[in-house]
């Protein structure tokens, strides 16, 4: 018969449709404000821990809905946001920098559906409430790095060659190398060719000098490592930081995009994310007078530094180990009481300070203390944002034995500043300082609003589709609306089963689809009706109406996913969410108004003799 489904097709449609229910359901269940604790170590808790960490919360005061040990985590399920944030204070205070507490909403998805991999969509920022940054990299502080770096090392590799020089210095965008005699330069070339060709050689008119700059490739290629290494190390400390679901984009050439759903302490979001903190360990020049290089007859060998309480101090120009060295650290107390934090280093910055610290025994070492600040000054009416570099020595102590990969650092001015220095460097160092350039906090009340006025528009629009549709075309109007239902089930599995981050552009996008949804039915019923009146029979109208119809359809959806493919390719944050329920919406739509309202007509009128359709 020409109105009817193969077996295999209707058992196919009808699958469809199961499965778009039951990954749908878990969206409908609600989430329990949890605090989750894990450790920041290779080994996982045990159940003695989450037994103390249980007793702990019991011992405050806090009721909490449910205790989950699992994979060597803990879940505390609470009964409100307010008690949420108190535990988790709690937790931080009592379980030190070994463990991390996370602010989580967990699932309340019965145990039949998550083992069937059924999970609900995340909630945006918008909806949720939480902080949103726009971190933007200092592309030409990365580049100076990078100058200093090869500046160092074109040193260093003179002097391993036996090369005499006066002078190795960076000015004005370049290496200036100024050499003893013009007769050790072609040996300077032939260094410089094979172990540095990524800078460009320039030979000025003096003969015995040679200029080198990066070349454009090297700066592009630095540029971009120092975006990717910063959103990495981002990335580590929104870790840290214990934020469940959290955004981290690239935005343009050298802006980074960070979402921190559910945090509502921007104060020290912003002082873990901005911070460009690392340590250098240097050795204390005691040959030179520090008071003349005060007076500005500093060392050629050495640096003025000053200590934090404002005493100057020599120190060696040569870097002994940096915070990019540093593979794990922990804050603590030293023998005395102090606050400190333990350090540990990978393989060459322990064979390193094996080396010297071997060698300098009696010694004194310094510990520097780096970080860039932003100020912002109102300079003729315009606020001019400023960047500094400080540097600070905050311990000096003398090398009582050889040590290499475990050691510790005191010298810090609280356990907090102790606990944030260690999380720093835990993370690792950004590659280049960052400047948050926007702002914006959304609060959960907020969220929940947003929430609601979503849902309110959405089931409106849904309600006046509904009714014009049965009003319209009667009895078919019906069959569209169960197709429509269908198609918001399979939108919501599809999502969900992609753990998609659901946003208020994103219930847009499901709420435009909604209304487009049923243009495909409209298209089929009207030109049902054309054939009606050309005084065709109702089963020739419904099998001409939806032949005819389809390539109609195709073109006008085609359109609209290439945009969508658009939107989604050249955009970014929301408007990707977007464009992705678009892109979804579209394809299942295009399913549901053709395959599944056809099937609903043939089982209601493709197996009888029809005088009239409810058209």
């Amino acid at each position: 018969m020409q109105n009817s489904f193969p077996l295999w097709k209707n058992l196919l449609v009808l699958i469809v449709f199961l499965v778009g229910i039951i990954y749908t359901l878990p969206n409908l269940y609600g989430d329990d404000p949890s605090v989750q604790v894990s450790s920041t170590r290779p080994a996982k808790l045990v159940q003695e821990q989450a037994n103390q960490i249980e007793s702990a919360i019991k011992a405050a005061g806090f009721t909490a809905k449910a205790f989950e040990f699992t994979d060597g985590q803990v879940l505390a399920r609470l009964n409100s946001a307010d008690d949420q944030l108190k535990v988790a204070d709690l937790l931080r205070d009592k379980m030190g920098d070994d463990y991390n507490v996370a602010l989580n909403l967990a699932p309340t998805t019965p145990v039949w559906l998550r083992s069937l991999g059924a999970e609900a969509m995340y909630l945006g920022l918008d909806l949720r409430g939480g902080v949103h940054f726009l971190l933007e990299v200092d592309m030409d502080a990365a580049v100076k790095q990078a100058e200093e770096r090869y500046n160092d090392d074109v040193r260093l590799a003179l002097r391993n060659g036996k090369i005499r020089y006066q002078s190795v210095s960076k000015d004005s965008g370049f290496i200036k190398v100024k050499l003893n005699s013009a007769d050790d330069k072609p040996a300077v070339l032939t260094l410089l060719g094979k172990d540095f060709r990524t800078l460009d050689v320039t030979e000025p008119n003096e003969q015995d000098q040679i200029w080198l700059k990066l070349s454009e490739k090297e700066v592009q290629d630095i540029k971009k490592f120092a975006v990717a290494q910063n959103m990495t190390t981002l990335r580590n400390r929104v870790n840290e930081l214990g934020v469940a679901e959290p955004v981290i984009q690239q935005q343009g050439e050298n802006r980074i995009v960070i979402q921190l759903p559910g945090v509502q302490d921007t104060t020290r979001a912003k002082e873990i994310l901005g911070t460009t903190a690392t340590l250098e360990y240097r050795l204390v020049d005691v040959e030179h007078d520090v008071q003349k290089a005060v007076e500005g007859h500093v060392p050629v060998g050495s640096r003025l530094y000053y200590e934090r309480n404002g005493n100057p101090i020599l120190l060696d120009r040569r870097v002994i180990v940096t915070g990019d060295q540093i593979v794990d650290a922990s804050s603590g107390v030293d023998q005395d009481g102090r606050p400190s934090v333990n350090i540990s280093l990978n393989g060459v910055g322990a064979s390193k300070m094996g080396k010297l610290t071997q060698a300098n025994v009696g010694k004194p070492m310094a510990v520097v203390f780096i970080e860039y600040k932003v100020e912002t000054k109102l300079v003729n009416g315009q606020k001019i944002r400023h960047k500094q570099k400080v540097e600070k020595v905050i311990n000096v102590a003398t090398i009582q034995g050889v040590f290499s990969n475990r050691f510790q650092t005191t010298g810090l001015d609280s356990p907090q500043e102790a606990r944030n220095l260690s999380l720093l460097l835990r993370a690792g160092a950004l590659a280049a300082p960052v400047d948050i350039v926007e702002e914006r906090t959304v609060g959960p009340s907020l969220g929940q609003d947003n929430i609601n006025k979503g849902m309110l528009s959405f089931v409106v629009g849904f309600a006046l589709v509904v009714l014009f549709m049965m009003a319209y075309y009667r009895l078919c109007g019906v069959f569209a609306n169960i197709a429509l239902v269908f198609n918001v089930f399979i939108i919501l599995a599809v999502l969900s089963m992609l753990q998609a981050t659901l946003t208020l552009p994103g219930i847009a996008g499901i709420i435009l689809t909604v209304g487009m949804s049923v243009d495909a039915n409209v298209l089929i019923f009207e030109r049902i009706k054309e054939e009606l009146r050309n005084g065709n029979t109702p089963q020739s109208a419904i099998y001409i109406g939806f032949e005819k119809a389809f390539a109609t359809i195709l073109d006008s959806n085609i359109t609209t996913l290439l945009v969508a493919v658009m939107l989604f390719g050249f955009g970014t944050g929301s408007v990707k969410g977007f464009a992705v329920t678009l892109i979804i919406g579209i394809l299942s739509s295009m399913f549901t108004a053709i395959t599944g309202t056809r099937m609903i007509m043939n089982w209601v009128y493709g197996n009888r003799r029809v005088e009239k359709l409810s058209i």
